[in-house]
């Protein structure tokens, strides 16, 4: 890093950091200190451009015209997780139906089919016809933090392989997607989207996926929200093994939330993080047995639940009608409550 600032510096003014001498004023020292800066800052952006730039895919969907010509009728992004054509993007991309297009950084152009969707997650699975693809690995979304630099890679109103750059804004949001189901522990960003850019990843500075780029909110501005990608790794394997997901449902919208560590010792918890229930369907397993919105769920029948992913692994697992033990926190009191999961029902 030192030498790559040395180098921009000579390129700018002719020197180097080597012709600073001592006693020189603090300002400049400080200038070239923000200088080697920029200069990692910018090398971690393009080391992670070049490596997960070329598995980003620009998807079209389209109908067949009375000839048998593909017409275009919507866009979006995706990301090659596979080499033999595995594509990972969003539900609301794909859902049109017709035929898909699934087109690489270098031009190429693959049909693709549709392996599977998961609109409560707004995740979809297609399938492009060609091998050897260059792709992009998925990472762990449990180690992200606010403050966190991500870039996010895709396909804004057609202009491929566009870039921008954020940070982490905020963890385990709710958002209401456009057809009104609500997507559950979602991470903030600031890095700017625009449409086309759904599907697309959220990338961490060493060029992990972390994030799959979901909504924006087209009245604000650096306010864009992803589906992390521990949501997304369950969600792929479910895809692929039964193509769809299928799980049981407690009536509930919930979020993660870290507890105060005089809680944690109050109840002689082993974890600091909980899921916050945020909602409760009246009708729904939970409502019947009078959960509320602000109780706290720690374990599932007595295995323990730090996020909102832990719950729904449970739930998918877990036969749909046999009785389920919650383990809930409200105020100081610690409490059981036992339910009968239903199926969930998805939402078209």
């Amino acid at each position: 890093m030192k030498n790559s600032a040395e180098r921009a510096l000579r390129l700018i003014n002719g020197k180097g950091l080597a012709s600073i001498q001592p006693g020189e004023s603090d300002g400049r020292r400080e200038a070239l200190e923000d200088m080697e800066l920029l200069d990692a800052y910018s090398r971690a952006v393009i080391d992670v451009v070049e490596s997960v730039g070329p598995a980003v895919v620009s998807i079209s969907t389209g109908k067949r015209s009375r000839r048998g010509e593909p017409e275009a009728v919507g866009a979006g992004s995706g990301v090659v997780i596979a080499p033999d054509g595995y594509i990972l993007t969003n539900d609301h991309v794909v859902h049109s139906g017709g035929t898909l297009t699934a087109t690489l950084a270098d031009g190429q152009t693959f049909e693709a089919t549709l392996v599977g969707t998961d609109p409560a997650t707004d995740l979809a699975v297609i399938r492009a016809s060609g091998s050897r693809l260059p792709h992009a690995t998925l990472g762990d979304s449990q180690g992200l933090r606010v403050g966190q630099l991500v870039i996010a890679i895709g396909n804004p109103y057609g202009f491929q392989s566009t870039v921008s750059t954020g940070v982490v804004s905020a963890l385990g949001r709710a958002l209401r997607s456009p057809q009104g189901r609500l997507i559950e522990n979602i991470i903030q960003h600031t890095a700017p989207l625009n449409p086309g850019n759904s599907g697309g990843p959220l990338a961490d500075s060493r060029g992990r996926i972390v994030a799959v780029n979901t909504a924006i909110i087209a009245t604000a501005q650096g306010i864009g929200f992803s589906v992390p990608s521990g949501t997304a790794r369950w969600v792929v394997s479910q895809l692929l093994t039964q193509g769809r997901v299928r799980r049981a449902s407690i009536g509930i919208a919930a979020r993660q939330r870290p507890l105060d560590r005089r809680w944690v010792r109050f109840h002689g918890l082993e974890q600091d993080h909980v899921v916050e229930v945020v909602s409760v369907d009246p009708k729904g397993p939970a409502g019947k047995v009078r959960m509320r919105v602000g109780d706290l769920i720690v374990a599932i029948q007595d295995r323990q639940v730090t996020n909102v992913d832990d719950l729904h692994r449970f739930l998918a697992e877990w036969p749909v009608g046999q009785p389920v033990s919650l383990s809930v926190l409200r105020g100081r009191k610690r409490f059981d409550r036992a339910l009968v999961p239903v199926e969930a029902v998805t939402a078209s």
